[in-house]
């Protein structure tokens, strides 16, 4: 059966969450994707300001967020005209899963002067000409394939190479888009669908193979200077790890445009 949508909306603050939002360690919990996705909705929905838009949003996963119903509560911790805080609790069967908090920022009445990162634009390509990370093998139903991937040429299928001082990350780039709505009949908004991308960068970046070892992303800070445009979003992803077992992902986020954000993922990292 293929899902039509990863959530179906079962009250204003409830959702049910579908087979289509599972994630790559366990059948019964969630990519953090879709519920990242689901929260910055409830950011953006909650008291809007059309002079504001939201630039950042920082998730902290309590818990692996299963696949069932979940309820959403959304306040303003600090109102203002210039820019706002707000953050969402997300909760599962009465226990918190997940906290979001998210900065609007003011648009400007004038104009400002862009300053880039300095990468020239790309085109999306018309069909993966790079091999998946293992990850994306090993468990390729559930999220994973309700996002269209178009993986750019690397080095092989981690995010490494062996280097004078030992392995040193390399960066994995694939170019993403979701292949359902995060609600049926929907249109996600721009930070929606980055959210619900960005989150995959720390799998893109896997620095050690997941047979071994798992590495489990325990929060999603993305950073946003301007809004996504169109579908596809480039992830250029690459992952450090300490010999303590705590890994940092970073991710460049692009569109066919250019740079439009930061994504960054601290990460539990163990032997299996």
């Amino acid at each position: 059966m293929v899902e039509s949508a990863f959530y179906e909306q079962v009250s204003p603050d409830s959702y049910l969450s579908t087979p289509a939002t599972a994630g790559p360690w366990s059948v019964g919990a969630q990519h953090g994707g879709p519920p990242s996705a689901l929260a910055a909705r409830a950011l953006e929905l909650h008291e809007p300001d059309q002079g504001q838009r939201l630039a950042r949003v920082a998730v902290d996963i309590l818990r692996p967020v299963p696949i069932g119903k979940l309820s959403l509560r959304t306040r303003t911790v600090r109102p203002g005209r210039r820019v706002a805080l707000l953050e969402t609790v997300m909760e599962s069967d009465g226990r918190e899963v997940l906290h979001a908090r998210g900065w609007r920022v003011e648009r400007p009445a004038g104009p400002v002067p862009e300053v880039t990162d300095g990468r020239p634009a790309e085109p999306v390509p018309p069909e993966s000409d790079g091999p998946p990370p293992e990850i994306f093998v090993s468990r390729p139903d559930g999220y994973l394939s309700m996002i269209e991937w178009r993986f750019l040429p690397s080095g092989g299928g981690l995010a490494v190479r062996e280097g004078p001082a030992g392995l040193e990350a390399e960066v994995r780039r694939a170019w993403a888009r979701s292949r359902i709505p995060v609600l049926a009949g929907e249109e996600p908004t721009p930070m929606m669908r980055t959210l619900l991308v960005a989150d995959s960068g720390s799998g893109l970046g896997a620095a050690l193979p997941p047979s071994g070892f798992i590495f489990i992303n325990v929060d999603l800070t993305v950073v946003t200077e301007r809004d996504q445009a169109g579908e596809w979003l480039l992830l250029e992803a690459s992952t450090v790890i300490g010999a303590d077992g705590t890994g940092l992902a970073t991710t460049r986020l692009a569109d066919p445009g250019g740079s439009c954000g930061q994504a960054m993922q601290t990460l539990l990292v163990a032997p299996r």
